[in-house]
């Protein structure tokens, strides 16, 4: 691929013995935002270190640009890392801190002065050239943390979960920011995060990630709306996820009845999994054309009800609408063909479901 930057091609890594990553192999875009998601210990951070030179694979090879960095010390690759903590200098002021890197590379002090104020418009700080790292709040250290990363124009900024230590506003603030950032510069980000709703948000690719193994890669709509096993189902967003059986093409069967569905090429009667996410259950009155089931649980979210629904079929529903539903009232599910998921079964899955 004509525009690829990064290959990771069979690496594995281990640590005294234990296994933390098993042949991965992943490539990543020049100008991408690539999140890398998962649970903590699912591998994620070590790819990160991995590409940032500060671990070494056990085998396998990463190249950048066609050429293997594996021998490569961090200072001499094209990227540079913005951690969690920042890792700022408390001793220096704002404009000192960015201006670290340019300094080393003995660049004219009227080129540094230059550097340093257009990275501070970028971030959303000019003026604060003089202020004290200590007089800063937690959102404006991540931007100068950003800043000094970027000052140095590296072709790639690796970041591992830099917005975990922010409430919720200023994440979200940042969220966008970074985005803005990184389509203002044009340069490729890999993000670490084990946030769903900000991979979901921020992303170009997701590469989900369990037990040092990548899960699904995909953009953001393809992971939520064509999840490939349980697991990536369950971790990103909500979901109903259920055992059934397919008919044949277009016919599934679970929760006690046939539905139509969109899914096509299983054998007759195989074994699958169902996963409908809560958003797409419609409510209705209950029938015999219809799952029943009774509220037991209504809970309001701002833009929509949360319902749980203890279902005559033994499955307890969870669904999202923007309509209540009295708790303790008996009602029923309707699904069309399009809101129901077909996958097969996995590791995730139980074998005797």
């Amino acid at each position: 691929m004509s525009n690829q930057l990064i290959l990771f091609k069979n690496v594995y890594k281990e640590f005294d013995g234990v296994e933390v990553l098993s042949n991965i192999n992943l490539y990543i875009r020049k100008n991408e935002f690539l999140t890398l998601l998962g649970p903590s210990g699912c591998g994620k951070t070590t790819m990160l270190r991995l590409l940032g030179g500060f671990e070494t694979p056990t085998s396998g090879d990463i190249l950048f640009e066609g050429k293997s960095i594996v021998a490569t010390p961090p200072y001499k690759r094209k990227l540079n890392t913005v951690f969690q903590r920042y890792a700022l200098f408390p001793h220096m002021d704002v404009f000192d801190n960015i201006a670290f890197g340019l300094k080393i590379k003995k660049m004219s002090k009227q080129n540094i002065e230059k550097k340093v104020k257009d990275m501070l418009k970028l971030v959303g700080l000019a003026g604060y050239e003089d202020r004290s790292i200590d007089k800063l709040s937690g959102g404006q250290m991540q931007r100068v943390a950003i800043a000094r990363a970027l000052v140095n124009e590296p072709e790639v900024l690796l970041l591992d979960e830099p917005l975990g230590a922010l409430d919720l506003k200023f994440r979200k603030d940042m969220q966008l920011e970074l985005k803005r950032m990184q389509k203002q510069l044009g340069i490729t980000f890999v993000y670490v995060t084990h946030d769903q709703e900000e991979a979901l948000s921020m992303s170009d690719t997701i590469a989900v990630m369990d037990e040092g193994m990548i899960q699904q890669i995909d953009t953001p709509v393809g992971i939520y709306n064509e999840p490939v096993n349980s697991f990536v189902a369950d971790f990103i967003g909500e979901s109903n996820i259920l055992y059934g059986k397919m008919r044949r093409d277009y016919l599934v069967a679970f929760s006690g009845r046939e539905f139509e569905c969109v899914d096509r090429g299983y054998n007759e009667d195989e074994n699958i999994v169902v996963v409908i996410r809560p958003e797409d259950i419609k409510l209705a009155e209950p029938s015999e054309s219809t799952i029943n089931g009774v509220v037991t649980s209504l809970v309001f979210m701002g833009v929509h009800y949360e319902i749980r629904i203890q279902g005559e079929d033994g499955h307890e529903w969870l669904v999202q609408s923007t309509d209540p539903a009295e708790v303790g009232s008996r009602v029923g599910i309707t699904l069309d063909p399009d809101d129901i998921h077909i996958m097969d079964r996995s590791q995730y899955d139980a074998a005797d479901a």
